[in-house]
């Protein structure tokens, strides 16, 4: 076989066409002979036993022509990248085949190749970052979170406040027929929460224990199709009235909910830890800004077919998370009103910046020849053991020295851009208010 054409396309596809000898393709035709023979009824002989001269005489000299292209057609594509000496990648396809009159057979083939990227700037690039700010306000928000969960709910015999818990059952009835998801027994309802659709918690305002009243409310609008804008009334009885007793703000609350002794050592705590979450949370957005911008500096034509092997990766991982918990894609899809093709197109922005930061990486290793030393290979090889639970020997039999030398290689890239990266300080309006109102 040898390449007769070769010819690059836009976006890194090229066309190749390979030829293959006359003895080549001869030698296929055989193959798929042998392989369909006995499927093929031949007047006056057991079946599997009529030549192929025979049954070509009687189906047509091309009768196995499909299949010996179809058999012909890797190696002919092997032999033709080799001989150029390319890189693809995705799914080749073919677009064209001629059989000469010399019995030769001619391929031509869509490969895409792997792309030559040039990333314009990936040092000192600029980006964003958060101040950390943490006011008195945020500690006193954290503080009241843990004060409610740590809060006694007791039954009164008294009138229902705003605030105050109901214990419910409830029905709803729209023209005086029950709907379907409108029915609860034994329900908390918190007054004044909002969890129940506007206009239900406030006619609960003044229910005893042992009540039953009707509760007439207007769906939304932009509620279910089947409930939008229609009037119901629901038959509510009330089983118990609660209140919330919330713990005093004192060294006792601070005892009870953390290792420290006073109110004060305890609210410097949760400023510490406030601050030290507002950090990460101010990195992480820090770093996705840089390598957004590091992705916007990649020169160079991707191939549809490398963006579409990522989108895959990324569907089967989706698809594999949901059947561990027990559901299949389709059914989730079908939930969220999409199918496979419309979630693979949400998810296309996301792939094709992956993909373009995968080759920001490889160009970045490539250019600045990171050094690793067979100490960072053993340690990798540790790190991955312990990651996996499985032993270091095990580890090197699944995962070859040098793949575990590309990845450090690329993690020395990715920590290349983070350490140049120049943060410029923002702080949000809203803190600065905040500063200012702890001061008054």
């Amino acid at each position: 076989m040898n390449v007769k054409e070769f010819e690059k396309k836009e976006k890194s596809t090229a066309e190749l066409t390979v030829v293959a000898t006359p003895e080549e393709f001869d030698a296929a035709v055989q193959k798929a002979y042998i392989k369909n023979r006995g499927r093929i009824n031949v007047p006056g002989f057991r079946k599997g036993k009529a030549p192929r001269r025979m049954i070509e005489s009687i189906y047509g000299a091309g009768v196995f022509y499909e299949d010996a292209v179809e058999a012909l057609a890797p190696d002919a594509l092997d032999a033709g990248v080799k001989e150029k000496e390319l890189e693809i990648v995705g799914r080749p396809s073919i677009l064209d085949f001629n059989i000469g009159e010399d019995k030769s057979l001619t391929l031509k083939f869509r490969v895409s190749l792997y792309p030559q990227v040039n990333v314009a700037k990936y040092k000192g690039i600029a980006a964003p970052k958060m101040a950390v700010r943490v006011t008195k306000k945020d500690v006193d928000r954290e503080i009241e979170t843990v004060r409610q969960r740590n809060a006694r709910i007791e039954s009164v015999d008294r009138e229902a406040k705003n605030g105050d818990i109901v214990n419910i059952d409830f029905e709803g009835f729209i023209d005086g027929t029950a709907f379907e998801g409108g029915k609860g027994e034994g329900h908390d309802l918190e007054l004044g929460s909002g969890q129940f659709i506007p206009g239900f918690e406030d006619q609960l305002v003044g229910v005893k224990s042992g009540d039953e009243v009707d509760v007439n409310v207007t769906f939304p609008e932009n509620y279910a199709p089947e409930l939008a804008s229609k009037a119901a009334t629901f038959k509510v009885k009330v089983n118990e009235v609660k209140v919330k007793e919330l713990p005093a703000l004192d060294d006792e609350f601070a005892k009870d909910v953390s290792e420290f002794d006073t109110l004060e050592e305890y609210s410097a705590s949760v400023k510490e830890e406030l601050s030290e979450r507002k950090r990460e949370e101010s990195q992480r957005a820090f770093e996705e800004v840089v390598m957004s911008r590091l992705t916007d500096s990649v020169e160079g034509d991707i191939p549809d077919d490398m963006v579409e092997e990522h989108l895959d990766s990324m569907v089967n991982n989706f698809r594999y998370n949901l059947s561990r918990q027990g559901m299949e894609l389709e059914q989730y899809l079908s939930m969220m009103g999409m199918n496979v093709q419309s979630f693979r197109q949400e998810m296309r922005t996301t792939a094709e910046k992956q993909v373009k930061l995968d080759l920001a990486f490889e160009f970045i290793a490539k250019t600045e020849d990171f050094p690793v030393s067979d100490e960072d290979v053993e340690a990798e090889y540790k790190r991955l053991a312990d990651e996996y639970r499985m032993g270091v020997d095990e580890v090197k039999r699944a995962v070859t020295v040098d793949s575990v030398k590309t990845g450090l290689k690329l993690e020395k890239a990715k920590k290349l851009v983070l350490d140049t990266a120049v943060a410029e300080k923002k702080e949000k309006k809203a803190d600065k208010a905040e500063d200012k109102s702890d001061e008054e």
